[in-house]
């Protein structure tokens, strides 16, 4: 599987991170402004700069999906992304039909973390039955971590690979990516195949204290891929006998709570080259990110100096 020649990739990335750098959208949803879009690596496809994460639905009634489903819409995300492993399969079945008024003008990612093809296609097909759809605009390899495990098996001769390849031929997949939380899989993944996006890591702590994720960030620009970014608003681990800790139960790791904090963090990392950002799976922290990228998402040198300075106090939630 040879790699496209994307000329001017370097170029087409910038454009499109001046691009979100400017500022929200013109038109407002309410009172408030609409989230501004970039490009899906260098296809013509413009997504959210925050993506919603199905984890905010698991745990909700079915009524209270609907409406901040509805509310995310209004106020301009069009990138969802969820897999059939998000609360045992509840994130599926309460978003498909949330979705479904909107689905034509969203863009919906799924993942498996199956690696061989056969245990792949049922999930598959249950995750398109359940999300009331016929495609999926992207699919992924979840949670890629390890090179021989994740990478090479998904490439095996019985590999799901092979499924999602055909699947992208039959017209149920647009295009085909990863989530991975390894730097080595990460990039021995891009050695296989020319993924159209990555999904991963792009953490202010991780990277200012620890010279973590950047690679990857660096390898999707090159190639002409997409980087969704993950963990933005992640401070560090969670700290023992944490007071906030059962109020984000979705969270494995102790999120930037506090509002200027947050605000930092997520912009930060919307100042690197990366197309959207998915926020913590908790409502509150998802909406909170609404507000942040619907204001100005310039950071300043100050900025990011408060950033660094509380990073060398945090214990970053990578490299694991």
């Amino acid at each position: 599987m040879r790699r496209r020649d994307f000329l001017g990739t370097a170029a087409l990335a910038g454009a499109s991170l001046t691009a979100g750098l400017a500022g929200p959208s013109s038109g407002d949803a309410g009172t408030q402004r609409v989230i501004p879009k970039r490009k899906y690596g260098v296809t013509d496809v413009e997504l959210s700069v925050i993506g919603f994460g199905g984890i905010v639905v698991v745990g909700m009634e079915q009524l209270e999906a609907d409406r901040i489903v509805a509310e995310s819409v209004e106020r301009g995300v069009n990138y969802f992304d969820v897999a059939p492993t998000y609360g045992a399969g509840e994130a599926e079945t309460k978003l498909g039909p949330a979705l479904e008024p909107y689905r034509k003008d969203a863009f919906l990612a799924c993942k498996t973390t199956q690696r061989k093809r056969a245990e792949a296609e049922k999930e598959f097909e249950q995750s398109l039955d359940r999300l009331r759809t016929d495609h999926f605009d992207l699919y992924q390899l979840h949670g890629i971590k390890d090179v021989e495990k994740d990478v090479a098996g998904a490439f095996a001769d019985d590999g799901v690979m092979k499924m999602m390849l055909e699947k992208q031929k039959a017209g149920q997949i647009r295009f085909l990516g990863f989530s991975a939380h390894s730097i080595e899989a990460a990039i021995a993944a891009f050695d296989r195949y020319d993924f159209q996006s990555a999904l991963f890591p792009v953490n202010f702590a991780c990277q200012l204290k620890n010279n973590w994720g950047g690679q990857v960030v660096e390898e999707t620009r090159k190639r002409g891929a997409a980087c969704l970014a993950l963990k933005a608003m992640a401070r560090q681990r969670w700290p023992e006998n944490a007071p906030n800790r059962g109020r984000y139960g979705k969270c494995w790791y102790q999120p930037t709570s506090e509002r200027e904090e947050a605000s930092r963090a997520l912009r930060w990392t919307l100042n690197q080259p990366v197309t959207a950002a998915v926020p913590p799976g908790e409502a509150e922290l998802f909406r909170m990110a609404l507000d942040i990228a619907s204001g100005p998402l310039e950071v300043t040198e100050e900025e990011v100096e408060q950033l660094r300075a509380a990073s060398d106090g945090l214990t970053p939630i990578f490299p694991l």
